[in-house]
């Protein structure tokens, strides 16, 4: 690896323009030739040397051309025998005597074929245009591919961004304290270089930005260039590799040309596990990719770090990366930029806000409770659809209604409003979802109910409740999570009560419970039978969440048969919760088929009146439809954010939760 790189680093591109060069030329003979050939043979007919003597006995032919091997012969115009279109040869018979006594006779017109003295133009007419035209289409193919063409096939296709291009400062990044507290020093000696050498100290030749998509990562690294204003190169890892082995290489090579020459600066690559993934020979690899990691962690080792070049990578797939790339030297920090808290979600909806016109009865509070586990771009695409919303109502400002309705678009959809179901359809769906809204209701730990509507959504939810937490919490306890099992299996408990039968509706509870009931066994330790084993591990962290089980066969076997005594045992709380609220549930539901959408105000209401309980005496104030329960000061559990694996994001539980009746 050092050796290569001694090496000249013009000298792969020469190569691979001599070699652009020669598949040029190649085509061209081959199209030309083939061309030609195709063409003559359209329009060349062989005479007989016998047909041609009649020809000219019968005064048939115009003129000749005499070759070195044959005769090529122009018949007279308006002919019909022979057509005009043909080119008429015949192979020259050097034993005639009478030959030319026979063309004198009959007046044909005698040419001595001589080579061309235009040959060169006709060289550069049949193939020196068209290696021109290949060349261009190879030049303008190579840079439509991201490199620089034929001539510039190495070069790095980085764009380079300066401060006032940007305009992006840590102002414009809210939800990551902690992660701009880490950056912030990596600024501070970009500004400040001296009272850190002056100790010893070293700017970190590299940092790692790790989280899901959409935390705001690209985010952060342009922020970071904007406030040491400095140039800032970006690209993506999968820009590096081509279909031209050692390109992406040489692309390195020339990146780090390039930032040292305008240093100090930062080089940022995204997604960098596209080109920084582990080196494994026992699935064949990647020649390619892996040649251009060598040369990325060649050329980390060999920059000075003093003079102010930093390499900032983002990916959400840490766990793949070559170890070497994460060694201290190369990226001597990880920074980790994961979903943002209650606060961190206030302020990104105050920064999305800030060009949105909002009324007084905006509560970014209520908003982030609502979207516990949603990250940045979530936020910013909920604000959108709510500025959106109230200007198709004809508003001139975002309501907090705007708002909530924007949530509810991102989570299960947009309203099928020409949707027409069948009343007893109506009903199962009613019953459905009120079956869910009392579980929560009648149990301690679960959350206070929002809204319940049967609505059918785009995305395929027929109805849902909707749950809003009354605090952020970040760790759930084994109650918590009972509660929550038993209300997602309120909705197929009050079917079986009220209709003696099931229906498909349940598929999606059915699916989220037994991944929260899985990992309770596998991975919290919350299982009897197991203890504190942990059976199955986390695959992708930020990504897909999948688990891998740590268990054999016959384990996994004992697994499945606890996850169903959980499930059943949660279903039948469900039953008896609901067959000891029968009368409530029947008045529940007849409100909600009447009115299709209902508060959670006025779902309790409608509770307290069946069961004649005295109103709370801390009330909401007039108007709002916050949250409201059976239980007062509970804590609500997290819905989605901070979640183990197996556990569905935070988009997915609230559709778990709402989408019970689907298709």
């Amino acid at each position: 690896m050092d050796n290569n790189n001694k090496q000249d680093p013009n000298s792969r591109s020469n190569w691979q323009t001599i070699a652009m060069l020669v598949i040029a030329a190649i085509l061209t003979f081959s199209v030309v030739s083939g061309m030609n050939s195709y063409l003559n043979s359209k329009r060349r007919h062989e005479l007989s040397y016998n047909e041609f003597v009649k020809m000219i006995d019968a005064g048939e032919v115009e003129a000749i051309s005499i070759g070195n091997t044959e005769i090529k012969v122009t018949p007279k115009k308006g002919n019909t025998k022979y057509s005009q279109d043909l080119d008429y040869y015949v192979v020259r018979l050097e034993g005639d005597y009478k030959f030319v006594d026979r063309v004198l006779e009959n007046g044909v017109v005698t040419n001595r074929e001589n080579k061309d003295p235009s040959t060169i133009l006709l060289i550069l007419a049949n193939y020196a245009l068209p290696f021109l035209f290949f060349l261009l289409l190879m030049n303008f193919t190579m840079k439509r591919m991201g490199g620089s063409g034929i001539m510039g096939v190495g070069k790095s296709n980085a764009k380079m961004y300066v401060q006032k291009e940007t305009g992006i400062t840590f102002k414009d990044v809210a939800g990551e304290d902690e992660a701009k507290e880490s950056l912030t020093e990596i600024v501070d000696f970009l500004h400040n270089p001296g009272k850190y050498t002056k100790i010893g100290a070293k700017l970190p030749k590299g940092a790692l930005l790790v989280g899901p998509p959409g935390t705001g990562k690209t985010l952060l690294a342009k922020a970071v260039a904007g406030e040491a204003h400095v140039p800032f190169y970006s690209l993506s890892g999968s820009d590096f590799v081509e279909m031209f082995v050692g390109v992406g290489a040489s692309r390195v090579r020339d990146l780090f040309k390039n930032a040292t020459e305008n240093a100090p600066c930062i080089i940022f690559i995204d997604e960098i596990d596209a080109i920084g993934r582990s080196r494994d020979s026992r699935m064949g690899g990647n020649d390619e990719r892996e040649q251009t990691l060598n040369q990325l962690l060649s050329e980390m080792d060999g920059f000075d770090s003093t003079k102010g070049l930093l390499v900032l990578g983002a990916t959400n797939r840490p766990e793949i990366l070559d170890p070497a790339l994460l060694r201290p030297g190369r990226f001597d920090r990880r920074v980790i930029v994961d979903k943002p808290d209650l606060n961190g979600r206030i302020n990104i909806l105050k920064v999305h806000s800030k060009d949105v016109l909002l009324d007084d009865s905006v509560d970014f509070k209520e908003i982030a409770l609502a979207t516990s586990g949603a990250v940045g771009a979530d936020l910013a695409n909920m604000m959108n659809e709510a500025a959106i919303t109230a200007v198709k109502h004809g508003r001139g400002a975002v309501s907090q209604k705007d708002l909530f309705e924007a949530v509810e678009v991102v989570l299960v959809g947009k309203e099928k409003k020409d949707r027409i179901m069948s009343k007893e359809e109506r009903r199962i769906v009613s019953y459905h979802e009120v079956g869910h809204a009392l579980v929560s209701a009648l149990q301690k730990h679960s959350e206070p109910v929002q809204k319940i509507t049967i609505v059918p959504r785009t995305m395929g939810a027929l109805g849902y409740v909707m749950n809003v937490p009354e605090e952020e919490k970040y760790l759930n306890t084994k109650k918590e999570l009972e509660a929550r099992l038993v209300e997602m299996m309120g909705g197929r408990a009050a079917e079986e009560i009220v209709f003696d039968t099931v229906t498909t509706g349940a598929a999606n509870d059915i699916q989220q419970a037994t991944n929260l009931a899985r990992a309770m066994v596998t991975q919290y330790g919350m299982s009897e039978k197991f203890g504190l084993m942990g059976l199955e591990s986390k695959e992708n962290q930020y990504l897909s969440g999948r688990s891998v089980l740590n268990c054999g066969d016959a384990t996994a076997a004992e697994i499945d048969q606890e996850v169903m005594k959980i499930l059943k045992d949660s279903y039948d709380e469900a039953i008896r919760l609901l067959k000891d609220n029968r009368d409530a549930m029947d008045q529940i539901a007849d409100f909600l088929i009447e009115k299709e959408t209902i508060t959670g105000k006025e779902f309790m209401q409608i509770f307290r009146q069946v069961k004649g309980l005295p109103e709370p005496e801390a009330k909401q104030e007039e108007g709002g439809e916050g949250p409201e329960s059976l239980e007062t000061g509970k804590q609500a559990e997290l819905t989605a954010a901070k979640d183990a694996a197996g556990a569905p994001s935070w988009s997915q539980q609230e559709a778990g939760k709402s989408q019970s009746n689907q298709d």
